[in-house]
């Protein structure tokens, strides 16, 4: 599985490629900061878990605080993990190019069209039923929107920021020569990357769910959201106090009770889903997408015997114990980083044990 994934890299830069869509790829490594002590600890156990998998499935390593500083300069780093085989894409670009694509060979796209129902051979819109020998399902955080599915993917929240183009002389001080994708190993992490305009992009969660698996399709961020998103840009790049922001919105991304992705096909009823990305969907979608046209297609490929295939989930607790789960995982990890900040020692919180617990990780 995971070199199944590993090789999603490759191929959807050959699709972009021999598609001509320009999304802005480049190649590059991705890097986990570790600072503090706690975190630190997490990416040793990343990389020891890695490792166990042994061959070309363990990529991970552990590097220092001056060579993580060489790479990108972020106060108190005192380590990184190092993810090579990635690459940088703006998703918006590779959308659009898609879409072009497989229109120019005859599918059509037929946006702002509610589905309210799906049985097998049929999809019923708010526009009419249409029919098909094989009807695949892939709406991934918006499932919970169709009857019958609130309880399946959680719709999760995740807000983004962008700023406004960075002059040389800031980027000369930052460093981040190399464009690698950066995350953090916070229990509430954040996730960023510098466009190719020069630009820093960061995401990470706000207001995590709202009640009933409801799901915001005006992509407006409150406030709190913004205030976290911003404390955590100016903690990683304190010379971006002051800098202008150009944008902020947000979306939605599904996840699975157990946090794992999963491609199902019947062959009887001729229906299908892939989805529960967990905000890993650029790549995974990907694989998701190829394994679902074999399946369909009822081809025995080393894709359809992949474990994520046919993978059974439980659904999510009803509400409140969902709505209450949630924002309480939630306030146990940011509780969890400001007590780990405080701390010298390298042991994972009593807190971020809980919401891993709570997650179904314990």
């Amino acid at each position: 599985m995971i070199r199944a994934l590993a090789g999603t890299v490759d191929e959807v830069i050959g699709v972009i490629a021999a598609q001509g869509i320009d999304a802005d790829i480049r190649r590059c490594d991705e890097l986990v900061l570790a600072v503090t002590p706690a975190q630190l600890a997490r990416a040793q156990a990343a990389v020891a878990e890695s490792e166990a998998w042994g061959g070309d499935a363990a990529p991970a390593r552990l590097i220092g605080a001056e060579e993580a500083r060489a790479r990108v300069d972020v106060p108190g780093i005192l380590g990184a993990l190092v993810l090579p085989g990635m690459a940088r894409i703006q998703p918006a670009k590779l959308v659009q190019g898609l879409a072009r694509a497989v229109e120019a060979v005859g599918v059509r796209i037929a946006e702002g069209t509610t589905v309210t129902a799906i049985t097998p051979g049929r999809v019923t819109t708010d526009r009419g039923t249409l029919r098909a020998g094989t009807v695949l399902r892939c709406t991934e955080g918006y499932t919970a929107g169709l009857p019958g599915h609130r309880r399946g993917w959680l719709p999760l929240n995740s807000a983004q920021l962008i700023t406004a183009p960075l002059p040389a002389e800031m980027w000369q001080e930052i460093g981040w020569q190399g464009h690698e994708l950066l995350g953090d190993l916070a229990n509430s992490y954040c996730y960023a990357q510098r466009t190719r305009e020069g630009r820093i992009a960061l995401g990470g969660r706000g207001t995590p769910y709202r009640y009933g698996s409801r799901t915001d399709t005006a992509g407006t961020v409150d406030a709190g959201t913004l205030d976290l998103l911003m404390a955590r840009l100016h903690r990683h790049f304190p010379a971006l106090r002051g800098h202008p922001i150009d944008h902020v919105w947000c979306g939605v991304l599904g996840v699975p009770r157990d946090w794992c992705a999963t491609v199902v096909f019947d062959a009887a009823q001729r229906i299908g889903f892939a989805g529960g990305y967990v905000g890993v969907g650029v790549a995974t979608s990907n694989l998701a997408g190829r394994t679902l046209a074999d399946l369909a297609l009822g081809l025995d490929t080393p894709l359809t015997r992949l474990p994520w295939v046919n993978h059974k989930v439980r659904r999510w607790e009803p509400e409140p114990l969902r709505w209450l789960g949630v924002r309480g995982m939630y306030a146990a990890l940011k509780a969890a980083d400001r007590a780990e900040a405080r701390s010298t020692a390298p042991g994972q919180s009593h807190l971020a044990r809980l919401a891993a617990r709570m997650m179904g990780r314990g």
